[in-house]
């Protein structure tokens, strides 16, 4: 006999490294969530910068059903037409050569750091592997990407990090110089910090780090895990800057909510990666690729990266008003629809305070720290749930500024 579950239930049955609102959603259409007992939600989490179509749309939920009547899963030992077809999109809108296909973007970047480390020892020699990385990143959640991530947090009660990574300021280009030798064979970076507080990088900034890579004959990786797949404007975000990586990491938006990543890179670059090198089970898996290449397909047009910036600036001015009426914010900043609102002193580490007075008013809202509220809605939310959803965040706000 089935039963329905419940909040508690995630208290007594999975391990406690999460803490999720009250609330369980079990119906999402477009912009707009239902939880259990029916009440409406707008989504403005996007399940963290995931769901960059929306829930449930068409275009994916098509795509999701014509290949599952037809091949869900082969693994490595053979190639399959779905995965193809989105390695070839993929190469053909970017600057990348050659790409590698597995499930999360902490796979994506743990590929890219050992394809860095792999192609500086093939190379040059084992002395080449320092990896430069930068305070506030955030890399994924495996041990190696924790690591390289500049918060010490995720990586500290694990025993010994690995060594050979060091650690410089963002956006500040002459301690990255300082750190730069010729033993780094690799720089990793976010073209905006996320987890680090929705933090654009500089023209300056990235155009320098490029400058000193190819000075010291090392590679630049650019982390778009959250970025990328249109979440800026751009297909990924390097080309806002017009700053060419050596290797780039793709997930979140790029399976519009299922679970698909990809690492791109040169052929220069990949061909160290030879047979047996590296590996992903559910890398290339069939599904996923299929809704990836739609997703791809679907955004990469003109209708809707153009309508990202319209909704970025359409967001702003709403958050500004609320300011106004507020004062809550001391600065709004981000690319595209990955937005973050700073809080003032007088609000220092309250931006999580918002999330359920949010939720109390039917809106879902992320943090990025514990400073900043995060917006990252549906790359096609449509105008009047933006209109909608900035109303009820309003009211939350004014709970929060009642309760001091």
């Amino acid at each position: 006999m089935s039963t329905t579950p419940s909040r508690e239930d995630f208290d007594r049955y999975m391990v406690p490294n999460y803490a999720p609102q009250q609330v369980i959603p079990v119906r999402g259409a477009g912009s707009r969530l239902w939880d259990q007992e029916g009440r409406e939600y707008i989504d403005f989490a996007g399940g963290i910068a995931v769901n960059a179509l929306g829930h449930c749309h068409p275009v994916l939920v098509g795509a999701l059903k014509e290949q599952a009547d037809r091949l869900w899963h082969l693994s490595n030992v053979y190639t399959n037409e779905p995965a193809l077809k989105l390695a070839k999109s993929l190469v053909e809108r970017t600057f990348a050569d050659k790409v590698y296909l597995c499930s999360s973007g902490g796979e994506a970047n743990e590929a890219a750091l050992k394809l860095a480390r792999r192609y500086a020892h093939d190379t040059f020699g084992e002395h080449k592997d320092k990896i430069i990385s930068f305070r506030q990143s955030f890399h994924g959640r495996t041990f190696f990407t924790v690591s390289v991530g500049g918060q010490p947090k995720y990586s500290q009660g694990f025993g010994p990090v690995p060594g050979g990574i060091l650690h410089a300021e963002f956006n500040n280009l002459d301690q990255a110089r300082e750190l730069m030798g010729d033993d780094t064979c690799a720089v990793m970076v976010e073209p905006m910090q996320g987890e680090g507080g929705i933090v654009p990088a500089t023209q300056e900034f990235l155009e320098g780090l490029r400058e000193l890579c190819d000075e010291h004959e090392a590679l630049l990786i650019f982390d778009e895990v959250q970025t990328g797949a249109g979440r800026t404007g751009k297909l990924y975000a390097y080309m806002h800057y017009g700053v060419i990586p050596d290797i780039l990491t793709s997930a979140k938006s790029l399976g519009g909510g299922f679970p698909v990543a990809a690492m791109l890179t040169t052929d220069k670059v990949a061909k160290v990666f030879t047979l047996g090198t590296h590996g992903s089970t559910y890398g290339g898996n069939a599904l996923a690729s299929a809704v990836a290449l739609a997703a791809v397909e679907h955004i990469d047009t003109p209708e809707v990266l153009e309508g990202v910036a319209k909704r970025h600036e359409l967001i702003r001015e709403h958050l500004e008003t609320i300011n106004r009426q507020h004062g809550v914010f001391q600065e709004i900043r981000g690319m595209g629809l990955l937005m973050g609102a700073q809080m003032t002193p007088d609000y220092e580490g309250r931006a999580k305070d918002i999330l359920p007075l949010a939720i109390e008013e039917g809106m879902m809202a992320l943090i990025a720290g514990p400073n900043v509220l995060r917006l990252a809605p549906s790359l096609v939310i449509p105008e009047e749930d933006i209109s909608e959803g900035m109303a009820r965040l309003e009211r939350a706000i004014a709970k929060l500024v009642v309760k001091g």
